[in-house]
């Protein structure tokens, strides 16, 4: 789990009423921005690298090759994390761009930042570089975004023979002994979107593995399955001193709405890990009904009491999932 905020300038968080509100600037602009910021970023370069043209790209290309490849990395990382915040802003050209930088880091950060891109371009590109990029990270997020392709090709929304395309591949790098784990894990994760006949084998044998990472993708692939037969797997893991393993299988329980999961994750919405703490209440609401309901209540007012907006803000989202979806279960959190 890469985290984002990792490249947060310090000076960002300050700025983000001003990116919210002001126009784009002009492209001349935009690049004298680029230029003089090599140690930070500002909200001229967010919004004037958004919703750019092709020939915008064709522009903009000298002063981005002049930058050095640790700030385009930066930049092209910190993109992702506004356009998560900012819906208006748009950096698809940018995005398709970078795909070609000769930075790896750019090129994963293009690969997540086009993560609305549904056209079959895209897909022929996410396989090229699945198979053939260089860097190891580069071809595990493609190989990760060929998921999505896969999920449509399942709910009909992708021709046949194109599904075929994006199954093949990943399939390959899955089966692949040669292929770095990190690839491996992320096709295992990828074709789990789907009812191929590989899957629950490719699950069965990634959970039994030795490598700790193909375990929990194992154990990601079991909540994306729609399976109950992986339940008591998913049960089990909850308790691993691994925390990514923890947190996967935190996730699995939502995903499959596993009511017998709400002791677990009711302990583990009060870890000290944020990002376990995080999916564990999400998972609560998503299997949802009056404990799960209740304990999330108990939740909300305690981060109100600490003040914490953040997490109040998620308990909120859960607590209205839940009320939305399943049935009531016996359970005392006291004893918890």
């Amino acid at each position: 789990m890469r985290t984002m905020n990792d490249y947060r300038d310090d000076n960002l968080e300050e700025e983000d009423d001003e990116i919210v509100e002001r126009e784009q600037p002009d492209l001349e602009t935009t690049i004298a921005a680029l230029q003089a910021e090599e140690d930070a970023f500002n909200s001229t370069i967010f919004y004037g690298l958004s919703n750019l043209s092709v020939d915008d790209i064709e522009r903009i290309k000298p002063a981005w090759e002049g930058l050095s490849p640790e700030y385009r990395e930066k930049l092209m990382q910190q993109l992702v994390d506004t356009a998560e915040t900012n819906f208006e802003l748009n950096y698809h050209a940018l995005a398709v761009y970078g795909l070609t930088d000769e930075e790896a880091g750019v090129r994963e950060a293009a690969i997540e930042l086009l993560w609305e891109d549904e056209s079959l371009e895209l897909m022929d590109r996410l396989i090229d570089l699945a198979q053939w990029d260089e860097a190891i990270l580069v071809r595990a997020a493609a190989a990760s975004e060929l998921g999505r392709f896969i999920l449509l090709g399942e709910i009909g929304d992708l021709p046949e023979l194109e599904t075929i395309r994006a199954q093949d591949a990943v399939i390959t790098l899955l089966t692949d002994e040669a292929e770095d784990v990190e690839v491996r894990r992320r096709a295992l994760e990828a074709i789990s979107n789907c009812s191929h006949e590989i899957v629950d084998d490719a699950i069965t044998e990634a959970y039994e593995s030795h490598d700790e990472r193909m375990k929990a993708s194992a154990i990601f692939a079991m909540g994306r399955t729609n399976d109950k037969r992986w339940e008591t797997f998913i049960l089990r893991e909850m308790d691993n001193s691994d925390s990514a393993i923890r947190y996967e299988a935190a996730r699995a329980s939502g995903e499959l709405e596993i009511e017998e999961a709400i002791p677990q994750l009711a302990r583990l919405s009060r870890e000290d890990d944020r990002e376990i703490q995080n999916v564990a209440i999400w998972s609560l609401g998503e299997i949802g009904g009056g404990q799960a309901t209740r304990f999330l209540s108990v939740l909300a007012e305690e981060a109100e009491e600490a003040e914490d907006d953040d997490l109040l803000e998620l308990i909120e989202d859960a607590i209205g999932s839940a009320s939305l979806a399943g049935d009531d279960i016996d359970f005392d959190f006291e004893d918890d």
